[in-house]
This record gives C-alpha cells, sequence and structure tokens, in this order.
C-alpha cells in the first residue's frame, strides 16, 4: 500500500468544495467522450436527431461518467497523492471526504440511470452503467495496478458512449456502433500509453505498471505504432458499414495517415536511444484532435448527404 499523503485542510470557501466536486468528475475527459456520442447520434439518425433526445442523452452520459471518475478518484487517491501530475485532487488535498465523494458518485450514477432511463430509453441507461462498472471494477480495481493491458483493456468503458448514443436514437445496436466502439477501444491505448511516456517517473513511483514502466520505450513506441495502424484500418471499414461518403473517407484516410505518422515518428526516435518526451506529448495532443475531427466529420458527411 502506497503511503497515504493526502491533506486533512479545510477547505476554504464554498467555491472549493464546488470546484472540488466538479473535478471529482474529470470534465476534460467527459467532454471527449461526449464529442463522441452526438456525432454518432447523427449518423444513426441519418440527420438531426431531436434536440429533447440529444440534451437528454448528454445529460445521462455526463452523469454517468462523472460518477464513473468521481468513483475512480475515490479508489485511486492514495496512488494521486504520489504522482506529481494527480497530487492536487480534491480527495489529496482534503477538499472533501472519501466519504462525500462516494456518495456523490453514487448520485449522479442514480440520476444518470434515471434521466437515461425515463427520457431516452432503458437500453441506453443499463449501457451507461454497465460502462461504469466496467471502469470501476475491471479497470480502476482490478487491472490498472496488475497488469500492463490494464488501459488496453480498460479503454472499453470510455467506448461505451458510443453505443449509448447509438442506442439513444434507435433503441438497437449493429455493427455500425460496434465498429464505433472498437475505434475508440483501439484508440486509447495509443493516446495514453503517449501521455504515460510523458509520466512514466509518476506511474513508477505509484507502482502502476503501465506499459512505458513495464517495457522499454522501443516496443512501447512500437506497439503505439501497431494500434495507430490498426485504427486506421477499422476507421476505413466504418465507411461502408454505415453508407457514408466521401467526405468521412478522405478525413479518415487523411487523419489516419497523420496519426500514423506521428507514431512512427515516435518510434524511430525510440530506436534512436532519444527518449524525446516532447515527441510522445505531440502524439498525445493530436490523438485528441484526431478523434474530434474523425467524429465531426461523419456527422457532416451525413448532413451535407440527406440535406
Amino acid at each position: 500500500m502506497l503511503p497515504m499523503t493526502i491533506s486533512a485542510t479545510s477547505p476554504r470557501s464554498t467555491s472549493d468544495v464546488v470546484k472540488g466536486y466538479v473535478a471529482l468528475t474529470k470534465p476534460r475527459i467527459i467532454e471527449l467522450l461526449l464529442v463522441t456520442t452526438v456525432p454518432t447520434m447523427v449518423v444513426a439518425a441519418n440527420g438531426i436527431p431531436s434536440l429533447w433526445l440529444i440534451v437528454t442523452t448528454l445529460i445521462g452520459g455526463t452523469l454517468a461518467a462523472g460518477g464513473a471518475n468521481a468513483f475512480n478518484m475515490v479508489i485511486d487517491r492514495d496512488i494521486d497523492a504520489v504522482m506529481q501530475r494527480t497530487k492536487r485532487r480534491p480527495l489529496v488535498t482534503g477538499v472533501m471526504t472519501p466519504r462525500a465523494a462516494t456518495v456523490f458518485a453514487a448520485a449522479l450514477e442514480i440520476v444518470s440511470f434515471a434521466v437515461l432511463s425515463t427520457w431516452v430509453n432503458p437500453l441506453s441507461a443499463w449501457l451507461a452503467l454497465s460502462a461504469t462498472a466496467f471502469y470501476v471494477f475491471v479497470y480502476t480495481m482490478w487491472l490498472k495496478r496488475r497488469s500492463k493491458q490494464n488501459i488496453v483493456i480498460g479503454g472499453a468503458a470510455g467506448a461505451v458512449p458510443v453505443l449509448v448514443g447509438w442506442a439513444a436514437v434507435t433503441n438497437s445496436l449493429t455493427w455500425t456502433p460496434v465498429l464505433l466502439f472498437a475505434v475508440i477501444f483501439i484508440w486509447t491505448p495509443p493516446h495514453f500509453w503517449a501521455l504515460a511516456v510523458r509520466y512514466r517517473d509518476d506511474y513508477e513511483a505509484a507502482n502502476v505498471p503501465m506499459m512505458p514502466v513495464v517495457a522499454s520505450l522501443r516496443r512501447t513506441t512500437l506497439e503505439i505504432l501497431v494500434y495507430s495502424v490498426v485504427l486506421w484500418a477499422i476507421t476505413m471499414l466504418i465507411g461502408p458499414f454505415a453508407h457514408l461518403g466521401w467526405i468521412y473517407a478522405l478525413a479518415s484516410t487523411v487523419l489516419g495517415a497523420l496519426f500514423s505518422f506521428y507514431a512512427l515518428r515516435l518510434y524511430r526516435h525510440a530506436a534512436s536511444n532519444k527518449a524525446d518526451v516532447a515527441e510522445a506529448m505531440r502524439l498525445f495532443h493530436f490523438s485528441i484532435t484526431y478523434l474530434t475531427a474523425l467524429f465531426v466529420f461523419m456527422a457532416v458527411d451525413v448532413l451535407v448527404r440527406f440535406h
């Protein structure tokens, strides 16, 4: 067990508490998840779904993801206290107690399920809840501290929002949302491992077996490259399955080529025994742009062709 160095200082204001609870939900991660949900809904509807459906789906998805992230912070507060990147998180600084954070997380999940099951459909509600359960129990409590494949398998939780978005519109699942799920599932390891290269020492200090900690930089960057190429191939399959046109085909080709280029450049640096953190962060930042642009162009393709 890692030493607990969590501050016992009391929050200085109500604003600190509010900001702390918001921080528990990891808003930046939620933004990235939701940016894939709306385009998925557009593809599923072959147009723009009703505003009410979009809003209620996003509210339910936001609450579910926020609750999962809050549970994650409760469980990982000992790790967060050790790592430089996370030592200012609210449970480390003592903004609220672990019990209060747990109650908050559970409340978010209950409200999320109620919103989705009442105003969207039960399938989307159960999918969102399953993502939380997988993220908390499989990734956070089991894999993260035990397996170098932690983020590979755990990435499935972050891929569920596209299933929720598709189910919200169609109340069913087909091969297209499965492929969209696969895109985010395969995207997650190269995205996260690039960041882990930057924070390798943090993960090593916290005894978390992320790939850059347990494998050489060359092996890590090779796996990043392989995943990037596989990702590119999967994105090319989505067009025929989702009946997308030339806009998506061009976008997925160019974006996939750029992603693979950044991954190849990172691998070449590692093969030359250059531990280039800056190169890893270029790939990390581009991976966010990549995922956002890929899904935006999916929606644009549908809207241009059907309107």
